[in-house]
């Protein structure tokens, strides 16, 4: 009878440790939802602030990352979103001084909440999908109306450059007017 129960009381403890060996070896699922499926349409720069641009360091890696946010699933967004903080602070520290004025300072700090909002979601142990995609257009949208400031900037720059240039060939337009009445006085004057 002792070596019954004490058979039983084994059999009994080796089910009880493989329920616990199999809970433990049940394979994580994996997020296979695809984040972002519409692609946002962004501001495409003019010519002449793509040049401008293209000389800032950093800032074509932050465009490639920050308006590739679509059909990305959760380890692809989790990788872009660290990228995209990274582009961001270097971004910041490395603003040109044509550009370094408080309004696109502020989109950039605007778009390191956005971004790090939607990090912060996707590290979470309950992923809500419609948070997530709700974080990817309004970073998607903080990221176009950087780009729009950009423009705006740059375009006031150049209106206001044409205007010095307009106004320097006004001056010198008058200056040969006076110049020529000039002579012609001074040709009245003298002695025949």
């Amino acid at each position: 009878m002792k070596h019954l129960f004490l058979f039983v009381f084994i059999v009994f403890l080796s089910c009880g440790e493989t329920s616990q060996e199999q809970e433990n070896t049940v394979p994580e699922q994996k997020d296979t939802l695809r984040y972002g499926m519409t692609q946002y349409t962004f501001s495409k720069p003019d010519a002449a602030i793509a040049e401008v641009l293209e000389n800032w360091n950093f800032y074509q890696d932050f465009n490639d990352e920050a308006t590739s946010l679509h059909q990305l699933d959760l380890e692809q967004l989790k990788i872009k979103t660290e990228k995209l903080l990274a582009h961001t602070d270097s971004l910041m520290t490395k603003v040109p001084d044509t550009l370094n004025t408080f309004s696109i300072k502020s989109r950039l700090a605007i778009i390191k909440t956005r971004t790090e909002l939607l990090r912060l979601e996707c590290q979470k142990n309950t992923i809500d999908a419609q948070k997530i995609d709700d974080y990817i257009e309004e970073n998607n949208i903080a990221v176009n109306n950087f780009f729009v400031q950009i423009q705006e900037k740059l375009r006031k720059d150049g209106y206001d450059l044409q205007q010095i240039e307009n106004e320097k060939k006004e001056l010198e337009k008058q200056k040969r007017y006076l110049d020529s009445i000039r002579q012609l006085e001074l040709q009245d004057q003298k002695p025949e």
